[in-house]
This record gives structure tokens, sequence and C-alpha cells, in this order.
């Protein structure tokens, strides 16, 4: 069924969680089909209306941004949790000798755990290619370019080249101006020879500009962000961490956190982990008190209804339901899950917690990708999250809706 609605604009959005939206998306367009309608013609319409309503430059950005990585969330889903099971074969005091009987099984593991980072600029690179409307086969190509182990082999300015410098961050960079390049040649050349030397010239004039400017900008940017964040949260301890958690529901609200999907990969790219991640979790995880006070306070039967459905998908960190349909509509609420959060996410920060995801699941299943020896921490932030979400949205109140 549906766990939320939400309203945005002249977009009406249904929230039926991750695991049912391509179900919905089938469906729905099987219905369009039978009423004579083709789907692509329809999905090309409402794509035209909603581009002309939303033209703010920084919400565009931000959803080509999201576009980017969102169809990349399940090989980051998979990622994750192999990693997880592998350090739980790993321990003998869970599993006993397993690691020592079965290596074989835990290196096969091992590279499906980590595939996704093998190829993570190619495929970037593509999704990058296809938002910007040019050829994905090219933006694989500038991705590999940059990510290509001979560089290493080429001086350029007395100094080496570096494979893979500037991660991500150079490859949106490059593959942007890739796809500017090659619409402009498609305007100049004649129908017959742009097939040929469209690909061509894109290739090397925007291979060029990548190896001389843009992957030195790009590993300038992606050093600074990986630094900073790590920065900031080592030094930082509970102030950053509280700051960061609390704050985090209003950036959901408005759409800013898609820019920082670009940080959790540089993170995980520098480092091998992402110590802001969990931090940013426990955001979710305050609205669960929040959410828990209410219903625990109200007499507004409908509400308990939607809460004891939003609850359970909650915990397994789709915080959506909760959000749009208990904590915001109420106000005050609102305010005690992110005050809970912040209080989870300072001393998830001062225990130095992290992740070995980029992004992708949260909740109670982050727990399976929680770095070896901090896993008993991130629980305990998570019970106090959620104790501390309960106990500011009881002291704060709320306005029991009538029936």
């Amino acid at each position: 069924g549906v766990s939320g609605y939400v309203k945005q604009g002249e977009q009406h959005q249904l929230i039926v969680g991750p695991g049912k939206a391509a179900q919905v998306v089938d469906a729905m367009r099987v219905q369009i089909t039978a009423g004579g309608v083709k789907p692509d013609d329809a999905m090309a319409r409402t794509k035209s209306e909603a581009k002309a309503k939303y033209k703010a430059p920084m919400s565009d950005a931000l959803r080509k941004l999201a576009n980017v990585f969102i169809p990349l969330i399940p090989a980051f889903i998979a990622s994750g949790l192999i990693t997880g099971i592998i350090n739980i074969l790993k321990r003998p005091d869970i599993v006993g000798d397993v690691a020592v009987h079965y290596p074989n099984l835990l290196g096969l593991m091992g590279i499906f755990g980590s595939a996704v980072f093998a190829i993570m600029n190619i495929l970037v690179g593509v999704n990058t290619a296809k938002v910007f409307g040019g050829s994905q086969a090219l933006g694989g190509v500038m991705a590999g370019i940059l990510s290509s182990p001979q560089l290493a082999q080429i001086t350029l300015f007395g100094e080496a080249l570096q494979p893979g410098r500037g991660g991500v961050i150079a490859v949106l960079l490059v593959v942007a101006l890739m796809c500017w390049i090659e619409r402009q040649f498609r305007k100049l050349l004649p129908g017959s020879l742009e097939l040929i030397l469209n690909p061509l010239l894109t290739t090397v004039i925007t291979g060029a500009v990548a190896i001389v400017a843009l992957q030195p900008l790009g590993g300038w940017i992606s050093d600074a962000i990986a630094h900073g964040a790590s920065w900031a949260i080592d030094r930082g301890g509970f102030l950053v961490g509280a700051v960061l958690a609390g704050t985090f529901l209003p950036l959901v609200l408005t759409g800013l956190h898609q820019g920082l999907v670009p940080i959790h990969v540089e993170l995980v790219q520098a480092h091998g982990y992402n110590a802001l991640f969990p931090i940013l979790a426990m955001a979710g995880v305050g609205q669960i008190g929040a959410a828990i006070a209410v219903l625990m306070k109200t007499r507004n039967a409908r509400l308990k209804k939607v809460i004891k459905g939003a609850l359970p998908v909650g915990l397994l960190g789709i915080g959506e339901p909760l959000i749009f349909g208990v904590t915001l509509p109420l106000g005050k609420p609102f305010i005690g899950a992110c005050l809970g959060g912040a209080v989870g996410g300072a001393l998830i920060s001062y225990w130095k917690v992290a992740t070995v995801i980029t992004f992708g699941i949260s909740g109670l299943p982050l727990a399976l990708t929680i770095v070896a020896g901090k896993v008993l921490f991130y629980l305990l932030g998570y019970l106090i999250a959620v104790i501390a979400g309960f106990i500011f949205t009881w002291l704060l109140g709320f306005n029991d809706p009538e029936e």
C-alpha cells in the first residue's frame, strides 16, 4: 500500500517504498497503454511540463546530480551488505573458524563486494552522459581515460600523471564538458560527417582538456572534500556530529541533501570508509523516537494507524512516511526528531563510527555495513537517538489533531 503522500508544487508524490516503486511504475505503464496512450509520450509530456515549472538552477543541478547516482544505489547496497557479511564471517567469536576453513569463499565474496568500486568511475561517466544528453558510451570512455593505468607512465609539466585522480568529481566535470562539446558538433557538422567526426573530435578535445585542466581541478576538489570532511568529523567531535545530524532532515525537505552524494562516494574512494553517513543516519533515527512519543500521546485513531504503519519501515531506514505523515504536519515533533537526531549524531561522531558503503541503506540495516569494532557503538547511538527523540517530543508536546 501507500506509505505516505507529498505535494511539491504541482507534483503529487505517493510514497510506496523502494521495493515497490518499480512494480508500481510497471503497473501504471500497463494501465496507460490500455488507455490508448503511449507511455513514452506521456512521460515525455510530463517531463517537459515539470521542467517548465521547476527551473531553479540549484534545484535543476541537484536533480541532475541525484539522477547520476540514484541508479547506482542497488550496487552500493549489495556491496555494503556483502562486505558486512564478510566482516561477520571473519570473526571467530561469532562464527568460529569459517574464515580459516573457507578462504576461497571469503575471497570470492570480497570480489563481489568490491566490484562496484572497480568500475565506479565508468558507471558514473555513463550515467552523467545520459543525464546531460551526451553519448553514454563516450561518457564511459572519458571515465576510462581518467582511470587508465597507462597515465602513470606519462609525465606532464614535470610530474607523472595519476590514474583515477579526482575520482567521481573529475568524472562529473569532464563528462559534463564532453556532453556540451558533443552537442556543439552536432549543430556544426553536416549529417554525413557528424557520425564519424563528432566522436573523434569530442574524445580528443575533451580528453586533452581533461588531462591538462579538469582532472587536476577535480583532484584538488576531491582532496579538499575528503580531507575537509574527515578533519571536521575528527576535530569537531560532539558539535559537528550534532549539527550535521540535527540539520539533515531540513536538508531532505529542500532536496539539498542530494548534493552530499558525491561527498559520500569520495570519502569511500579516498579512505575506504565513510564516517559521514552514519552521523546523518541518526536524523531518521530521532524520528522514530518522536513518532513513538506521538503514538503514546495522541488520541487520534487515524494518526495512530499511520504511525503504526510507518514505524516498521522507519526502523529499516525509510523515513519519508514518518516525515510527511507524522512529524512534519504536527510541527513540534519534527523539531523533537531533529534534536534527537542531533544527540545520536554527536555520539556517533565522537565514537568515530564509520560505514564501508557510500549511501543507500540506513536505519538498523546500516549496522551490517559498519566497520569492525564499531557496530555496538552504532547500535548504542541508535538507541540513544530514539530515546532522545522521544524525550524531546514528549517535552515539546504538540496539538493533537481532531478525528
